[in-house]
């Protein structure tokens, strides 16, 4: 039943700040979502090691703030290094359960240098391979302050029985030539993540759905005031001005034809599970599809430059 694809969205919190305790957690989820023989689980962006919430509660913008400096240096410590082998354990997990994973993860890359973080969205097989990480190519507003700008080398798409799967990092999904490029390499099940909240879910997802003609699987994370650490550096500084909910969830799924199959979850932690069909692909495509018949490229062309960047090159 190579048409049909059970798929997990886990709306969990991390443990803030905290890679190896959060890792666990992503561990834990995928372990349960494996015993409800599901072939793809997907987590909110930046889960590992959680989203930067402090910025808008402490003046994030405000120079040489020791408040920042000191929760920056904490988050960058607490980043995923791939090359370190930080996500082996979810490779294993992945091969040993046949369960695909998308996950969002803030990356420290030693490619750049080792220093910088970036927001990205990887993609490990049901081998356990990781066949792609895509840095956020546009932090939003005051993520700008913590979060650097990626590059097009994760704009791919992968192979899962009949689908073809992409993903796009929160605002991203409101840029329309990424998601062309995306389009344009086949997608038909597109992954959007996000830090939390129905308010950005509840329209783009259905959005995108519509335009493309495919299967849209939104997935958030959730955060309260209760969920800090009580050892996170300048917690009562952060508490002064925070609100009780400040990421309230909203995972959904939105099918070919841009209505809900999943309404946004509010709220509510743990595993969403559901079984979706290619078939309705085909159907929905018969009338509209973007990069295909409805497509005039001899007018209108997009061009995509994958290289990774890097400062250095070095000759051999």
């Amino acid at each position: 039943m190579d048409n049909l694809l059970k798929v997990a969205l886990a709306q969990i919190s991390p443990v803030w700040l905290n890679k190896v305790e959060t890792l666990k957690k992503v561990e834990q989820s995928i372990i349960d979502a494996s015993q409800e023989s599901c072939e793809l689980i997907v987590f909110g962006e930046g889960l590992v090691p959680g989203y930067p919430f402090w910025l808008a509660l402490t003046g994030g913008a405000e120079w040489n703030k020791t408040v920042n400096k000191e929760l920056h240096a904490l988050y960058v410590k607490n980043a995923v290094t791939i090359k370190n082998g930080d996500l082996d354990s979810i490779c294993k997990l992945a091969k040993k359960n046949n369960i695909a994973v998308y996950l969002g993860v803030i990356e420290r890359p030693l490619d750049r240098g080792g220093h910088s973080i970036y927001a990205s969205l990887v993609y490990i097989n049901e081998n356990g391979e990781i066949k792609s990480v895509h840095r956020k190519l546009q932090p939003t507003y005051d993520e700008r302050l913590t979060w650097s700008p990626g590059d097009g080398n994760g704009l791919q798409v992968h192979p899962l029985k009949a689908f073809t799967v992409g993903g796009l990092n929160c605002w991203e999904n409101w840029m329309p030539l990424p998601r062309a490029a995306l389009y344009g390499l086949g997608e038909n099940l597109h992954i959007a993540v996000w830090p939390g909240s129905n308010h950005n879910t509840k329209d783009i997802t259905r959005f995108i759905a519509r335009e493309s003609r495919s299967f849209v699987i939104s997935v958030s994370s959730l955060m309260a005031t209760s969920d800090f650490p009580e050892d996170t550096p300048h917690l009562d500084t952060i508490l002064k001005n925070a609100p009780d909910i400040l990421a309230n969830g909203g995972s959904c799924i939105a099918g070919p034809d841009g209505e809900w199959i999943v309404e946004p979850a509010l709220h509510k932690s743990g595993l969403i599970i559901e079984i979706i069909d290619f078939n309705r692909v085909y159907e929905e495509r018969q009338n509209f599809d973007p990069v295909g018949h409805y497509s005039r490229p001899d007018v209108t062309q997009l061009n995509v430059n994958r290289e990774r960047q890097s400062t250095v090159k070095f000759n051999k």
